[in-house]
Formats: structure tokens, sequence, C-alpha cells
């Protein structure tokens, strides 16, 4: 639609194609709320007052809001396609994402985060996204893409990449590694996302002088307060593992209503259809007593505003007509949503306009492992009797893990798991380049009486893990990942008890969210066969090999001290002795 079109639209002298009558608008400019009608003509609000439409829809006083933003998330930790992911969160009223596509990148490279760009299109919501600098996270990691500055600058050349994805390695900018510099330099004058838990003093000066912008990683009002006055902007995250609302909400003033956003990070299929996504922190942060629409307003225009995105974020003349209509504001209650001036989603379901233009994208297969046999999970000592060995402990919904010592019994040359005293065995084994990398060691927290779990989703390198009470069902369990081309899969005797597909990068699965949910419920009530004790086994067994966060973890070339940033044996010398 032309310039002079869309004034005479405005002034009134035409008629808008689409006005929204007897709303009541949510408008987080002014901060308040005030009836009038929504003009549309092709993609952009034009007007708010009286107007006169070829359609009109009466609202009966439903509260228009700008469309949600979530602005930081990893679209793979849904384990849904890209479309099916928009298909979820557009239900629950958001119309746009900023998203680090860092999981497939760590998977396939450059070219896992163009086939994210390309399965973004012709979605009902807007995908934005950030160039992922931290693949791989660590030194101590082997993935299956790696990249440099020379990577990411045409990246950034797309007009959907909006700037640099959070920058983990914190201890690398701190002391001017060179790498990490060159992916900062790329970036200036662009929206960079941090990610620095616990960063304080003059490091966190250090960080912010950067040029980082962002931090979600707060769990403290503490930690928050301290980077609020860096200078930084606080995503407050509520995902499924993390979830800091409760701890941050405190801060959110009037005077600091401006630098806090909502963003969900990591969230799964199942939180996804039981909570919702961005409308879930909404309805959470009113019911805590704050504001409606200061909480709308964090979950829509603060977002818009920090990544540049001006088209976006209020209900105003000129903004694109993104918009959410609720019944209910304090249980934000999504009736209708409209993306780019198209009704998207009412009476409960989706309406895909462009599923017919989509062309489904082609990926490669990512498991490339090398061949496996029972006694690669064999942990062999010099010697029988009883060792004193390093042990990884799970904790309950937490990404981080504590480090203990616990004296094991090496029988036949060998250490074994013990399932009575809770010590499973754990293998990471290297799966992009079939190098036959396995690290191997132990882990508390599972509870398992028999059996083994495995997943190829284990951040952020996405090695194949697996843990379990003997080497053979672990075997089996690594094994049929392999032949269902990524994925989940419970093994009890022998025998697979229960497994989930995710053959998109071993991360993602084909499938609607409803079939996904189904399928991993039956994952869950399989490992509860096991007698775990974890009410989300695989999501804990997925940050087990993550090597930034925690006091240890286990990847594809050993076990990682996070502390000290450096590998350490399973056992130590010293420590041994005879039976």
């Amino acid at each position: 639609m032309d310039l002079e079109t869309r004034i005479d639209i405005a002034a009134g002298r035409r008629p808008a194609d689409l006005v929204l009558k007897n709303g009541r608008i949510v408008n987080v400019v002014s901060c308040e709320i005030h009836e009038g009608d929504v003009a549309i003509a092709g993609d952009q609000i034009v007007g708010i007052g009286q107007y006169d439409g070829r359609e009109t829809v009466d609202l009966a006083g439903g509260y228009v809001c700008p469309g949600f933003i979530d602005g930081h998330v990893h679209i793979e930790s849904s384990m849904l396609s890209v479309p099916e992911f928009a298909k979820v969160v557009v239900a629950h009223g958001t119309t746009a994402v900023v998203t680090d596509p860092h999981e497939i990148a760590n998977v396939m490279g450059a070219e896992g985060i163009r086939f994210m760009l390309s399965s973004s299109k012709y979605c009902p919501i807007h995908v934005y996204f950030m160039a992922s600098s931290c693949v791989p996270a660590s030194r101590f990691e082997s993935a299956g893409g790696e990249l440099s500055a020379l990577d990411l600058e045409p990246l950034l050349s797309d007009r959907w990449v909006l700037g640099l994805a959070e920058m983990m390695n914190y201890p690398g900018v701190v002391n001017n590694d060179p790498e990490c510099l060159d992916k900062l330099r790329l970036a200036t004058g662009r929206p960079i996302d941090g990610h620095a838990p616990g960063l304080t003093g003059r490091d966190l000066c250090a960080y912010v002088a950067a040029g980082i912008t962002t931090d979600h990683e707060c769990t403290t009002a503490d930690e928050a307060r301290e980077k609020l006055r860096a200078g930084m902007m606080i995503m407050i995250r509520e995902g499924s593992q993390a979830r800091n609302l409760d701890a941050l909400l405190p801060l959110v003033t009037p005077e600091t209503l401006d630098r806090f956003m909502f963003v969900t990070d990591d969230k799964d299929v199942d939180d996804l259809l039981a909570e919702g996504q961005i409308d879930h922190m909404i309805r959470r942060s009113i019911a805590s007593g704050l504001d409606p629409i200061h909480a709308i307003k964090l979950a829509t225009l603060n977002a818009a505003r920090h990544f540049g995105l001006g088209h976006l974020g209020a209900v105003a003349p000129g903004r694109m007509a993104s918009l959410t209509i609720l019944d209910d504001l304090e249980q934000c209650r999504v009736t209708r949503v409209y993306h780019a001036g198209r009704l998207v989603y009412a009476e409960g379901h989706t309406i895909d306009l462009d599923e017919n233009v989509r062309r489904p994208q082609m990926l490669r297969s990512s498991i490339n492992v090398h061949w496996l046999e029972p006694e690669h999970f064999a942990i062999p000592v010099p010697h029988d009797g009883v060792y004193k060995v390093n042990v990884i402990e799970v904790l309950e919904d937490r990404i981080d893990t504590r480090r203990i010592v616990e004296s094991v019994r090496a029988d036949g040359g060998q250490l074994h798991a013990d399932p009575k005293r809770d010590l499973c065995k754990l293998a990471v084994i290297e799966r992009h380049q079939a190098s036959g990398n396995i690290g191997r060691g132990f882990v508390r927290g599972f509870g398992f009486s028999t059996g083994a779990i495995a997943s190829s989703v284990s951040h952020d390198s996405h090695n194949l893990i697996v843990a379990g009470t003997n080497d053979h069902d672990m075997y089996v369990a690594a094994v049929h990942i392999v032949k269902i081309r990524g994925g989940f899969c419970v093994v009890k005797n022998g025998k697979v008890l229960a497994d989930v597909p995710l053959t998109i990068a071993g991360l993602m699965s084909t499938e609607t969210a409803e079939t996904l949910s189904r399928q991993l419920r039956a994952l869950h009530e399989a490992a509860e066969a096991l007698d775990g004790r974890l009410r989300r086994p695989f999501m804990a067994l997925s940050f087990l090999s993550l090597s930034v966060i925690g006091e240890i973890k286990l990847t594809d070339q050993g076990l990682i001290d996070v502390e000290r940033f450096e590998m350490i044996d399973l056992t130590a010398p010293e420590q041994l002795g005879p039976a």
C-alpha cells in the first residue's frame, strides 16, 4: 500500500481495510487504558479513534494489546520445528520472538542457522535472530560446528538477524580473548546479548564496557540490581528449568520499568502447552502485584525498543498490526491474535494462511557416531579395590551441578555402577565427526535401580549422552539413538521401553506439538519404570555436559572442573587402594 493511501485512510478520507471496534486499548506508551477504534490498512495500524472500514470486528470490550515479544528464546529447546513452535506460541498471544539458534549451530554450524532462517518464513509470527557467538561453548566440548567472526559476518547482513547472541565466554571477554573481541567488534552498534551468571565488580564493568547490553542469567535481586546499575537491560527469565521471575520482579518499579523485559530462554513443548509462554509470565506478574499495564509493557514495548523493532511493541499509528486481544486482562486470556494485519488465531484455533506456500526445509543427518560395542562403556582401572571417584551430583530443577567424592569398588579391572547408592555410570559420545571420543564418569541423583536412558540433546555441543546402571543397557540405548537419527530413549533389560525421535539435528521433532507431548509423556512413564526420582530426568541429563555452568560436568573429552575451567581425572592417583 502506498504512502498516500495510508495517509488518506488515517485521515478518514478512505475506509480502512479492517476496523476493530469496541475495544479497550492497552497503551504501553502512555501507560493507560482507553477506548477507541483501531483502523488497519494492509499490515499497519493507521489510526486510533473513530473509523469506518470494509470489514469491522466488534471486540465487545476486549483489551487490545500489542503482540507479545519473547526477547530471548532457543526454539530448539521446545523440541518443535519452527513452524510448529510458531503455531503454539501465537495461540498465547506471541507475535514475535528473538531467537538464538546456538543449539542447532553447535550441531550443524552456519548451515543449521540458515535452516532455521528458512524454516521461519511464512510463519504466523515474526522470528528474529541473533548470531550465535559461542559455538562451541568451550574448548572442552567437541561440537559439530564452529563459528568464527568470519562465519558470523555474512549472517549479520541478513535483515532478520538483529545482533550478536549471548556471549557466554565472559572470562574471554574480561581477559581480552582475541576471538571474543573480533566478534564484539563485528557487532558494534548492534544489540549484543550477555550471559554472565554471578559476574560482579570490575569484571562486570569490563564485560559491559565491551558493548554487551543484556543479561538473562540473574538469579537473585542483588545480582540483577548490580547489573541494572551497570546499565544492562535485565531479561527476566521463566523457562522450564531456570525460573527467576519471583526473585527479580520486586526490582520492577515505575522508575526501573523501562529496563526489564520478559524472556523464556529454554521452554519445552509440555510447559508451552500446559502454561503458555509470555502470557504465563504476564499472569504470574499481575498475580504478584505488578500493574497489568506495566506487565504488558515488559512483554512488548521494552523488547521492541531494545532490539530496534520500532514497527512493533505498541498499539499506535504507524506500527505493524500485530495485536493480541484479551477478554480478561489480569488472567491474560487470549481470544484473538492478528499478525501483520491478518487474523492468525481465533476461537481456540491457529489460522495458518501460508501453509500451502511454505516449502519443507531439508537438513542432512546429524548423527555420525563411531562404531559402538558394549565394552566402550567400561571404565578400566589398574587393579581391583576401592577408588575415590569424582562424581557429578544432579540438582533437581537446576542446570548446575555439585562435585562430590565417593568410594567406588572395582571388580574385574573395571569400576561399576552402584544403583543401591544411587551411583549411575555416565557416558558422552561424540556424534558429529565419528571421532570415537567417549567421556566416562559417574552421576548421582537419578535414583535408577535398573536400566539406562540416552539422549542426543546435551547442551551445548549436543553429543550423545547416556546414563545407566549397567553397560549393556547403556550400549543398547546409545545404539537406538543412532538408529532413530537422534532423540530420547529408555532401556530396561536390553529392551527399548519408549523413544522420541528428534530427526531435525537430533534436537527437534517433525511431529505436531500434541503428538510430541504424548510421546514425551510415554517416555517419562517409561523412565519411572527405572525407579527414577527426578521430575524431568531427560532435562537434567541434557545439562550434564554443559561445560560452562556448575561445579563439574562431563564432555566427550572427559571430566571438567568448571570452576577452575580445566580437565580433571575421574580418580585421583593418591586415593587409589588395592582390595
